[in-house]
């Protein structure tokens, strides 16, 4: 950001929302008019298919209203208004809730990393372990999911699910969101994967204002979408790695399996007491042999996806 000289440095603050007429016109409200740093700030929100006024409620607030008009989901949404924020030239773009669960007055501190060229991406952390009013189980799951994703993304991230986050223009045009469900946790391992700068910066949150999930309906239901969310992107990044791993599995037992039928044929035991072990072992063989093969072919797809990624990343920061 410190190479922008006298040209704008725009901000584009961006509000998924799916029928939240009832919060969006004081969440519009509450957002800051000038962010240090910034010469223009823009204020959009992704109408999610609403049924209600909320498309009426953002213009009547001074939101731009970007209108998907059918209900897509929040992942779609987030995704969507990345790219329309882009598309106008935006130089970082700050991501919060419709349900005025996050403190607009922490934008300042949100941005100020990537002013500073010492991040790609930040995540408000809203320091969980301290939150009162999250059940203590949905404190377990959110520590334990937020510590996985560090794991998996080789970054710092102290709130994983956080939906309170900023993220550079040069971040935006790398991102590509592909689960429906939910975009926190799989835009944190895209950014670890491309080696993106990822923090976390403490931010506060209306404990009020904290309603129960529209995106699932329990906590094992949360737990269950996750997994496949992680499983799903670790796989579409890592697949020789994951591959090879599985597949080596029953290679090894495989070949274990020969050594001891080899051992025993050479000690002079009749090798048709044990032949059900050589069928095993082969099996094992090639069955581990084809999952690794499976690898090799899902990597090479996967760099050609990374080609074609970069490719439209260039492209579309020519044509902005």
């Amino acid at each position: 950001m410190a190479g922008k000289g006298a040209q704008t440095v725009k901000l584009v603050i961006q509000i998924p929302a799916w029928n939240e007429e009832a919060s969006l016109g004081e969440v519009i409200d509450a957002l800051p008019q000038h962010v240090a740093g910034f010469d223009e700030i823009e204020v959009q929100v992704i109408n999610d298919g609403s049924e209600d006024r909320t498309a009426e409620v953002a213009r009547e607030h001074g939101a731009r209203v970007v209108d998907l008009g059918v209900h897509l989901g929040l992942a779609v949404a987030f995704e969507t208004g990345i790219k329309e924020a882009v598309r106008r030239g935006a130089d970082v773009i700050v991501n919060t809730d419709a349900d005025h669960q996050y403190d607009a007055r922490d934008i300042g501190a949100l941005v100020q990393p990537i002013l500073e060229g010492r991040a790609h991406m930040v995540i408000g952390d809203r320091q969980v372990a301290r939150l009162r009013h999250f059940s203590l189980t949905k404190r377990i799951l959110q520590r334990l999911g937020s510590w996985l994703v560090r794991r998996l993304s080789k970054t710092g991230v102290r709130d994983a699910t956080s939906g309170f986050r900023a993220i550079s223009r040069q971040a935006a045009l790398g991102l590509h969101v592909f689960t429906r469900f939910t975009y926190t946790l799989e835009t944190i391992l895209q950014a670890g994967e491309a080696g993106l700068t990822v923090v976390s910066v403490p931010v506060r949150v209306h404990p009020d204002r904290q309603r129960k999930s529209r995106l699932f309906r329990s906590n094992i239901e949360y737990v269950i979408r996750s997994v496949e969310s992680l499983a799903r992107i670790v796989v579409l990044y890592n697949p020789l790695r994951i591959f090879l791993r599985l597949g080596l599995v029953p290679v090894g037992l495989g070949v274990l399996l020969l050594a001891r039928f080899g051992w025993l044929y050479v000690q002079g035991e009749s090798p048709a007491g044990h032949v059900q072990s050589l069928i095993l072992a082969v099996i094992l063989i090639v069955t581990g042999a084809q999952i690794c093969i499976l690898g090799l072919v899902a990597d090479l797809i996967a760099v050609n996806r990374r080609l074609v990624e970069e490719i439209e990343h260039r492209t579309r920061d020519r044509l902005e």
